[in-house]
């Protein structure tokens, strides 16, 4: 009752101002009824525009509200954002309660929103029902107050308000708060019968509710300042409920009461009984009275072309003339004196969207509306939606922090939600993701692996960029490769030179001294192209590592397998008789590293022409660096190098094992076979080591291999003779030599 008054006085406030102004609305006068209506019955009212001959026209009031599917758009925005995925529902059990719930699940549903409870409040037809209803009321406090879910939405009827209401003040009393963020529909206006006038409005604290957009009337405030009883019956009931007094002749009976003199001032009633501010329902009222102004004034130029006037400028008096009002109600579309626009669209649903309420509630049963946001569907895609959670304020018990609203805790990054077998879908485990995978947001439906370049951390929240894994020249690994290289290198030159230096000695001549020079020049070669595998790779380097390191070492075991040879055709020519002695010189030993490195060279440049090595990034050998490597381009042809080069070395080692044996005087045969004996060693066990490293380490291992065989040929075959030409050279003689062949 109290509410309806403010929405006559705003159709009153609106027929006074167009009344008032004529410039606007020519020749429409206005006027209206309220008809009598009792304490719980609902106030009609209706605007009417006279007519000839005193004839009275009625146009029941045009109640305008935008399309209420953009208010339940509103409220699952609303969820969405502050990401309340368990939610209770309650409305009144009736056909309107039972609609707005099941299109509150059916849009819950398409945005993956879970509905805790649905709770239906029982019609009551009169104050005995409330009576009866009162264990109902206990057990929704005691439902209320221990569910988990910290969200509702309410279809907000004045029922359904007058019901919670009632149920959270006994939730109060009975030491069961019930600490709950309400969001309400626009249905709600915050009103309250005189006769639960003590019950704590704080209960609602912090509450949301929508409000079909308003903007503040100029001069309505003054208006209802200014205005006071009079005789009209409707006014009288309400002046004795708001002010709780009566009026002298009033039938009532209670001698207590005071009575009323109707200079009572509105302004001095609580906020939940009485608001100076124009509602959004008195909004609409006031926003209705001018569209019925409008469309009278449409009507009336219509009938004024067509000539079908009576009696002046009056309308022609006629009982269906209301029903040809509504095509005009529909066309119309103005500014009001707000500054907001009016206009309907081709349903005749209002173009307008809904303010987003926040209500703060104080102790003295007062309380603030702050508007926090805006539901317009008429704004550009994007900005539709809009709420300010810095302005809002929460109930107490969730201390100004945004509330909670999940089924269980979220899962953090790092896990993904697993379902539980029979809970809703918003109910869920959270399982760490698995090896390799992240998640980086709470609440992900499954890990996923990082980008090519990217790598898990421990906490699996979060992808960190590979570093890149290659040899350098700055790691312990990298120089200790290059210094054992440049050694050794070092070694096989200073060889080199006491063989050059020595080269007339009979050790040296005995040994055939050119292929000396051409094996010792073939291993410095092979120790320095142990280098090209070192740093980051580049074009140049990939093409020259394998194919350098194939015809380089191909040359020095051709070298071994052509002293071997040697040594066999000299003890064979130095038999009486033997025509082998042809056969035994430089041509022959030329001929054999030549063809066998030749060979070997043939391979490479197959290799280089069809499918050369090149740079290229491994990004999923090593799970936290990218290798940086030369692709070999075909492996096959890497296989078929690798393999010849270790026939030449099996066929050294067999010719030398043979040859073992012969004359001291001659023989090399026991130092090749012992360097072929490690030169196998060495790159048999390259193979299985070379194919369980990754990264670096691979290249180590061929680099640690290429110095080892290297290594083992320059020493078993070299340094037993340095020893003799350096250290003993009295045993570098002719007669030693003799000596040693007796």
């Amino acid at each position: 009752m109290v509410k309806k008054y403010q929405h006559v006085l705003s159709l009153a406030f609106a027929v006074k101002e167009i009344n008032e102004n004529h410039k606007i609305l020519p020749n429409i006068t206005l006027g209206f009824h309220v008809y009598d209506s009792h304490f719980d019955a609902q106030v009609t009212y209706c605007i009417y525009a006279p007519a000839v001959n005193d004839v009275t026209h009625h146009f029941p009031l045009y109640r305008m509200v935008p399309n209420e599917e953009h208010q339940y758009t509103g409220i699952v925005k609303v969820l969405l954002h502050f990401q309340w995925k368990w939610v209770g529902i309650m409305a009144m059990d009736d056909d309107k309660g039972e609609k707005f719930v099941q299109m509150m699940k059916h849009m819950f549903a398409q945005n993956g929103i879970c509905t805790g409870f649905t709770e239906r409040m029982p019609i009551q037809s009169n104050i005995l029902g409330v009576l009866n209803f009162h264990d109902m009321f206990i057990n929704m406090t005691t439902l209320l107050s221990k569910t988990s879910v910290n969200v509702c939405i309410v279809s907000a009827d004045t029922h359904m308000i007058l019901d919670l209401q009632v149920v959270l003040n006994l939730g109060v009393e009975n030491m069961l708060p019930i600490n709950k963020v309400w969001i309400m529909t626009a249905h709600w206006d915050f009103s309250v019968h005189p006769f639960l006038k003590k019950l704590d409005i704080q209960v609602f604290h912090g509450t949301l509710s929508f409000e079909v957009h308003s903007n503040e009337v100029q001069g309505f405030q003054n208006f209802l300042r200014r205005h006071d009883s009079d005789s009209d019956g409707f006014i009288r009931i309400f002046w004795e409920q708001a002010f709780s007094c009566l009026f002298p002749g009033a039938d009532i009976g209670e001698e207590t009461s005071e009575s009323c003199n109707g200079k009572e001032k509105l302004e001095s009633l609580p906020g939940p009984f009485f608001e100076m501010s124009m509602t959004s329902q008195s909004y609409s009222i006031y926003n209705t009275v001018y569209v019925v102004a409008h469309a009278l004034h449409a009507l009336y130029s219509s009938r004024k072309r067509h000539g079908t006037m009576v009696g002046g400028d009056h309308l022609e008096a006629s009982k269906s003339q209301h029903f040809k009002l509504y095509p005009f109600l529909r066309s119309v579309s103005f500014n009001n004196s707000a500054g907001d626009k009016v206009s309907f669209d081709e349903k005749g649903g209002l173009l307008a969207g809904f303010d987003i309420i926040n209500w703060v509630t104080f102790s003295n049963q007062s309380f603030l509306k702050v508007n926090v946001g805006r539901m317009d569907p008429q704004s550009p895609l994007g900005k539709q939606f809009f709420i300010n959670k810095g302005t809002i304020s929460w109930h107490s018990q969730f201390k100004q922090a945004v509330p909670l609203a999940l089924c269980n805790d979220p899962c953090y990054p790092g896990s993904s939600r697993k379902r539980k077998e029979g809970e809703p879908f918003c109910c869920y485990d959270c399982a760490p993701c698995p090896e390799g995978k992240i998640s980086n947001e709470r609440d992900m439906n499954d890990c996923f692996h990082c980008p090519e370049d990217g790598y898990a951390n421990k906490e699996r929240n979060q992808c960190l960029l590979k570093g890149q894994n290659f040899l350098s020249y700055d790691e312990p690994l990298g120089i200790s490769m290059t210094v054992l290289a440049l050694a050794l290198s070092a070694a096989t030159a200073l060889v080199l030179g006491i063989f050059i230096k020595h080269r007339n000695t009979p050790i040296v001549k005995a040994n055939n001294r050119n292929l000396s020079y051409a094996l010792l020049i073939s291993l410095l070669l092979c120790f320095l192209c142990s280098l090209l595998f070192i740093g980051r790779p580049q074009f140049l380097t990939c093409h020259l590592r394998q194919t350098a390191f194939g015809i380089i070492f191909s040359v020095a075991v051709s070298s071994v397998l052509a002293k071997t040879l040697t040594v066999v055709l000299a003890f064979i020519a130095t038999k009486p008789g033997s025509k082998m002695r042809k056969w035994v010189g430089k041509r022959v030993s030329n001929s054999v590293i030549f063809c066998c490195s030749f060979i070997q060279a043939s391979i490479c440049m197959v290799w280089l022409c069809t499918d050369p090595p090149f740079p290229d990034l491994d990004m999923h050998s090593l799970p936290e660096e990218i290798v940086v490597e030369c692709n070999e381009g075909s492996a096959n042809m890497l296989y078929y190098v690798l393999g010849y080069m270790g026939f030449l070395a099996l066929v050294s080692f067999i010719v030398a094992f043979f040859a073992r044996k012969l004359p001291d005087t001659f023989n090399e045969a026991k130092f090749i076979t012992f360097s072929m004996l490690v030169f196998c060693s060495v790159w048999m066990s390259f193979v299985p080591t070379y194919l369980s490293t990754k990264g670096k380490y691979m290249v180590a291992v061929e680099i640690f291999s290429i110095l080892a065989s290297s290594a083992g040929i320059l020493g078993c075959i070299f340094f037993p003779k340095c020893y003799i030409i350096v250290l003993r050279p009295e045993l570098n003689s002719k007669n030693q030599l003799k000596k040693r062949n007796k």
